[in-house]
């Protein structure tokens, strides 16, 4: 049986207005190019954002997609914990960088960008940019979907 908070109020990070969203869309729009991901360093870096944000649809979808492509059960759940303990060297600086991402809501540290630009090139960077945004908003989706439900049910659901 699922207790709600004490407080009353939904405590994941999710769209508290419509235009939050279209914002966040128009973000992923301008973000073009012509870097591409590895399909494991693209589900490690939706696992690390998703942690951050607590989307329960988002966890269950990419721990399956990320299992599909060969990662390992164990190596999914130390992503969800905050972990990058069975994580390739090589991701470390990018899924170091995500969390930051999803930490400051999108807004990095210029030097935190540089790092990222430094180590993985232009094209790589914009592409793990992209795919930060595209979690993002469906982790915001998602929590946003809960909260509505969390309000409608009187914080019985969500």
């Amino acid at each position: 049986m699922h207790t709600p908070p004490s407080s009353g109020t939904f405590r994941r990070r999710h769209y508290h207005r419509a235009a939050q969203l279209w914002a966040d869309l128009r973000r992923l729009t301008a973000l073009r190019g012509t870097g591409s991901l590895s399909p494991a360093r693209r589900e490690r870096l939706m696992l690390v954002v998703t942690a951050v944000n607590r989307c329960h649809y988002c966890a269950t979808f990419h721990t399956h997609a990320a299992q599909i492509i060969g990662m390992s059960a164990a190596e999914v759940a130390l992503l969800l914990d905050g972990s990058t303990q069975d994580t390739p060297e090589s991701e470390i600086p990018a899924l170091v960088y995500a969390r930051h991402w999803a930490e400051a809501a999108g807004q990095p540290t210029p030097e935190l960008q540089a790092q990222l630009v430094a180590i993985y090139g232009l094209a790589q960077a914009q592409a793990i940019e992209r795919v930060l945004t595209m979690i993002w908003i469906g982790n915001l989706c998602g929590n946003t979907w809960d909260a509505i439900l969390f309000r409608l049910s009187g914080g019985r659901l969500g």
